[in-house]
């Protein structure tokens, strides 16, 4: 059944282009004087963006797509509109699909490895397991391999269980089309979406251990908690220093980690909430270098992310609001 909990109006902690997007709606209203089209806009805006987050896995396009909705949606007679918030997921989804296939030429020129952009979240998105775990890096690199439209039909069904008649109207096909695609990208999904959800328990335990054996450049306890497959990815987007293909394999990794831990300074591996799950935070000299993102299976970490593309740090600033 779908859900038809309220979306809260932002308030002081949102995304960073919050302040922009609810600006140029409320200039576009009337010098601040709030109408219906503003309030209706303003109080989905959080469900717009995970919307279009999920789908693109870039906080930046989806802050676009966001601005690309509101001049839609400011033209719109809302005399013909039934429900505002279906609508306007409608808008941003076709929005999203037209920046998700620009998107995929980038990534084509992309220096190394292309990653999700992380995002610093508040501590009740984790509470919402379902949407936690569609936002982890970990799934967000699954659906990299979905094609747009079935990245579309997967978020809007799996993660928003909006109904296959409103998901039609929104990729423009047919229901029965729209069926056939989410059985083929559940299948798909399935087939590669870590084997178990983790509580945020464990993969801090398995966090602390992980930070513990690099920071002390203990290679042995380093191994005890890496998989022998696990898979180390890194994003410098040709700016920062990074892998510029997968390292994969316990040892190789290992070596990785504690060369790379021994030539810094002044350096700090900490905790933080990313993208609805524990992760670590490095700073050199007080600014964010690296977020390190992790995937575990059967407690072992199987994958590490770690984004340097100083572009792609800026949602690290502050939390950003995520809701269903």
């Amino acid at each position: 059944m779908r859900s038809e909990r309220s979306e809260p109006t932002e308030g002081a902690e949102g995304t960073e282009g919050t302040e922009d997007t609810e600006g140029t709606a409320r200039q576009a209203a009337g010098g601040g004087r709030a109408d219906v089209a503003t309030e209706a806009f303003v109080a989905h805006r959080n469900l717009l963006f995970t919307v279009a987050y999920e789908m693109l896995g870039s906080a930046a396009d989806a802050e676009d797509v966001l601005q690309e909705t509101w001049l839609r949606w400011a033209g719109v007679d809302l005399g013909t509109v039934r429900e505002h918030r279906a609508y306007l997921v409608r808008i941003t989804t076709r929005q999203a699909l037209s920046r998700l296939r620009t998107l995929g030429r980038r990534k084509e020129s992309y220096v190394g490895p292309w990653l999700p952009e992380p995002l610093l979240t508040a501590p009740d998105v984790a509470e919402d397991v379902e949407l936690a775990d569609s936002v982890s890096m970990a799934m967000l690199l699954v659906m990299e391999t979905l094609t747009p439209t079935e990245r579309a039909v997967f978020v809007l069904r799996e993660v928003f269980d909006l109904g296959y008649d409103e998901i039609a109207e929104a990729v423009d096909k047919s229901p029965a089309a729209v069926r056939q695609v989410a059985h083929r990208a559940r299948a798909h999904v399935a087939e590669r979406r870590p084997r178990e959800i983790v509580s945020p328990a464990e993969t801090r335990d398995a966090l602390d251990a992980f930070r513990r054996a690099t920071e002390t450049g203990d290679v042995r306890k380093l191994l005890d908690i890496l998989a022998p497959d696990v898979v180390f990815l890194g994003d410098g987007g040709g700016i920062k220093q990074a892998v510029l293909r997968p390292v994969v394999g316990a040892e190789k990794v290992a070596r990785l980690l504690t060369a790379a831990g021994g030539r810094t300074t002044a350096a700090s591996l900490r905790p933080a909430q990313v993208n609805a799950c524990p992760a670590l935070i490095l700073r050199l000299d007080g600014a964010i270098d690296t977020v390190l993102a992790v995937r575990i299976d059967d407690g072992l970490i199987t994958g590490l992310y770690a984004v340097r593309n100083p572009e792609k740090l800026s949602h690290m600033r502050r939390e950003t609001v995520l809701r269903r």
